[in-house]
């Protein structure tokens, strides 16, 4: 008698053969196959009605508790144009849909919430969305009376953080070049930000026209940039940076009150840059409280090169403010050719030191050789970065 299962039934069986009956043993087992007949047949109909009607479980992620001794990140006021923020970590509701091949998609859709219009979801983030890098955030901002002052965020985020320009993060050799005294002249302004690769960081002058606007159209156009305000040079009064000029023989009250005049000009700029300023920047009781504040308010200090007593970078250090220092000033001979002659300077220095710094002012003849020497900068394997990515921090050594 044969004892294979899996042979067909009803074949090579002999004629009249009488029937026997199953041992039990083999009872069980047929009684076993047929269950799993029946339980794949059950299977398969299932499947295809998941086909027909996909199942969807809807729940919501409670917000995540915040961990004994962390401190949980504090939520920014309300933005005064009427637009509440929200904290991205809020919860959200989650959509789960089993397809027929048996996968799950997941989709997430935001909460309900209270009150109506829109609503600005994670504006307190590092980096700035560039659809909004026009706009300020005002939990950065404080209210005095010169304007509006930049401030550290409740949670410890700086506007040096906030109105960065990203970079590739490799550690290649990069280059910042910052052109400064945007806002004097309004053709030469538009030209520059019209022009000049958004990678290139933008200095306003204090001084300047229009500079609210202008400060918005660089940042839509993607440049990172500074206020400039003027120091007292070595020969003033008969070299005059403007008015209220930050000067050795005032009070550091006073200096300070023009340093937020300054500051008061305009929002989103990642730090302050001198314009001139040779015996300020060389005087340690005068610039002490200067960059003491700067640093306070979350700012990087940008100290052009032009004068080499400065002593900038040693009071930043020990104040432990962000600092960043010029290499090469690229139009101190102002022909095209000669500024890209610098530029290429600028770039062995790169090279031999892994970075560098040129400044630079938005003359025409720097503007069209700036533009000129970075179409091709990339594939000499530089990387063109704003200024905050070379900078000094104590936050991030």
């Amino acid at each position: 008698m044969g004892t294979d299962l899996h042979a067909p039934l009803g074949r090579d069986r002999p004629a009249g053969r009488k029937r026997r009956a199953l041992p039990l043993g083999r009872g069980i087992a047929g009684l076993c196959l047929i269950a799993i007949a029946g339980f794949s047949l059950y299977s398969a109909l299932l499947k295809d009605n998941l086909q027909k009607t996909p199942a969807t479980e809807t729940a919501r992620i409670a917000p995540q508790s915040t961990p004994a001794g962390v401190e949980k990140p504090a939520e920014s006021d309300a933005v005064k144009t009427g637009m509440p923020q929200a904290d991205p970590q809020s919860g959200a509701n989650v959509q789960r849909t089993t397809t027929g091949d048996g996968s799950v998609v997941t989709t997430f859709s935001p909460r309900s919430r209270d009150g109506n219009g829109p609503v600005l979801i994670g504006a307190s983030q590092v980096g700035q969305d560039p659809r909004m890098a026009a706009t300020p955030n005002d939990s950065l901002l404080e209210n005095s009376p010169y304007g509006r002052l930049p401030i550290i965020g409740s949670g410890g985020l700086r506007p040096m953080d906030q109105y960065a320009r990203p970079w590739s993060g490799a550690r290649g050799t990069r280059i910042a070049i910052v052109v400064g005294g945007l806002g004097l002249s309004q053709t030469g302004t538009q030209r520059a930000i019209e022009k000049l690769p958004e990678e290139v960081t933008l200095a306003f002058a204090a001084s300047g026209n229009s500079l609210q606007r202008w400060m918005q159209e660089a940042r839509r156009d993607g440049h990172e940039i500074l206020i400039q305000v003027p120091f007292e040079p070595f020969d003033y009064p008969g070299n005059n940076p403007g008015p209220d000029t930050l000067l050795t023989s005032k009070p550091a009250a006073r200096n300070v009150e023009d340093l937020h005049k300054a500051m008061g000009e305009i929002t989103n700029y990642t730090g302050v840059m001198n314009y001139l300023g040779g015996r300020f920047l060389s005087n340690p009781t005068a610039l002490e409280p200067v960059l003491r504040d700067i640093g306070k308010r979350g700012l990087l200090f940008l100290d052009d090169g032009s004068s080499a007593q400065s002593k900038s970078g040693t009071i930043a250090k020990a104040l432990s403010v962000p600092h960043a220092f010029g290499d090469m000033q690229l139009d101190g001979e102002l022909q095209t050719d000669a500024i890209l002659k610098k530029l290429d300077e600028l770039e062995r220095v790169a090279r031999r030191n892994g970075s560098a710094i040129g400044v630079a002012s938005a003359f025409d003849e720097s503007i069209d050789a700036i533009s000129k020497w970075s179409e091709d900068a990339a594939t000499r394997g530089i990387e063109i970065v704003a200024v905050s990515a070379l900078a000094d921090d104590p936050k991030h050594p």
